[in-house]
């Protein structure tokens, strides 16, 4: 936001304000002034025919007395109409008797003008204008009328007074009422910027928490994506090599069989260590790189069997099609750890993979003859895992929007179906 406008209007009001804060001592001290210089010229160059209930000086005297009474000593007193109204008729009163007395107090009667605006409200000024009008047209007539052409040129400069001082008036006021909407304006515009200023700040404030919301919940994803991962590779790949090793072990005696099983465990451990840095740089699985989704699921079910001598049997029903990466990864991940399952718990002779795709879902079924086990009350012995591995299961498939369902029950076998949107290869 540009600060050039908005300076220049602020250095406006302090003016306005300014000459606001001035403008009644001003109006305060111009009638001491009028009195002054009428008392001079009346006392300099008295005029004839004057009409003369006191002596002037002494008229003059009470009419600053009055002015000091409730302009000097309370001016706290402008607030209040009544006295104000008050005060306006003694000002006039007094102004009538010493225009009487001498034309040259016209130069004071003219504060009239001054004050009407000063202390008068509404109608009530231009009441006071008329009479103020009266009065200087008097004093420019040099008195009252005392003849016929005299009250012609009398009524004329009343006329004329009262018509310009009424107009000056009116103006004046519209005048007032645009300053004070004006002024009103700009304290509202003042205001608003303040209010947009607070809110910037707010604002401000509310995208660092933003930011820090999504770093802290960009780190928790990856601190989870790294968890999946790790489990998915590193701990697969090292229990697989801890039972190869195990079996060496026990095969130490029957030379080829041990080295199988040294052989084995040494391509396990190659094959985690590719995966693990593939899944820290976010990389798809090496067997989809390579490899369809029905392929790879065939590739890993027999390399499984060949490991853990169980034999897995891959079917793949409706019309195989590629699928976006994420969903992909997912049913191959969801598998990889079905079958881990397997070969830690289940004690099964025979295992079945179905790959169904079935328009808009596509499904994986895992299916063994193992012991199983209760799926309200899963047995604790022997996990290793402590169940994270169905954990990261049921997170890797709702996280492409898909269903994870588990059925077994003891020596009943167990069943892993993985149902997901079959967003075609390249979707969103």
């Amino acid at each position: 936001m540009s600060e050039g406008p908005m300076a220049g209007t602020a250095e406006q009001v302090d003016r306005l304000a300014a000459w606001e804060a001035r403008e009644p001592g001003v109006y305060r001290a111009l009638p001491y002034v009028g009195l002054v210089v009428g008392f001079v010229l009346a006392t300099a160059a008295p005029a004839a025919g004057g009409i003369t209930v006191l002596p002037h000086p002494v008229v003059a005297a009470l009419a600053a007395g009055w002015i000091a009474w409730f302009m000097a000593l309370h001016p706290r007193w402008i607030s209040r109409r009544g006295l104000m109204g008050l005060y306006y008729a003694g000002l006039i009163g007094f102004a009538a008797l010493l225009v009487l007395s001498s034309p040259w107090y016209g130069f004071f009667a003219w504060v009239g003008f001054l004050h009407a605006f000063l202390v008068l409200h509404g109608r009530w000024r231009f009441v006071g204008v008329a009479a103020t009008g009266v009065l200087i047209g008097t004093a420019q007539g040099g008195g009252l009328p005392s003849s016929a052409d005299h009250w012609v040129l009398w009524s004329v400069l009343v006329l004329f007074n009262v018509g310009v001082a009424g107009g000056v008036s009116w103006f004046g006021t519209v005048a007032d009422r645009q300053n004070a909407n004006r002024k009103r304006l700009v304290e509202e515009l003042a205001e608003a910027n303040r209010r947009l200023a607070e809110t910037m700040r707010e604002n401000e404030g509310l995208h660092a928490q933003l930011l820090t919301q999504a770093r802290e919940a960009g780190v928790t994803d990856e601190r989870q994506r790294m968890a999946r991962e790790i489990h998915d590779t590193l701990a697969q790949g090292l229990t697989g090599i801890i039972t190869q090793l195990e079996a060496a072990g026990q095969a130490r005696d029957r030379r080829a069989d041990w080295q199988r099983h040294v052989d084995t465990a040494v391509a396990l451990a190659r094959e985690s260590l590719t995966e693990a840095r593939r899944s820290v740089r976010a990389v798809r699985p090496e067997a989809l790189e390579t490899a369809r989704l029905p392929d790879a699921l065939a590739e890993l079910a027999r390399r499984w069997s060949t490991i853990n001598e169980v034999r897995a049997d891959v079917n793949v029903t409706g019309d195989a099609h590629p699928l976006h990466p994420e969903v992909e990864v997912t049913l191959l991940r969801t598998a990889q750890e079905a079958l881990a399952n397997v070969a830690r718990h289940a004690g099964a002779s025979r295992v079945g993979l179905t790959l169904s795709y079935m328009g808009d879902v596509v499904t994986l079924d895992v299916r063994d003859d193992g012991v199983g086990f209760s799926v309200t009350d899963p047995p604790a012995t022997g996990r290793t895992d402590g169940g994270f591995g169905l954990t990261v299961m049921r997170q890797r498939v709702a996280r492409v929007g898909g269903e994870l369902a588990v059925e077994s029950e003891p020596g009943g076998g167990t069943a892993v179906s993985a149902s997901v949107p079959a967003l075609a290869g390249g979707a969103g």
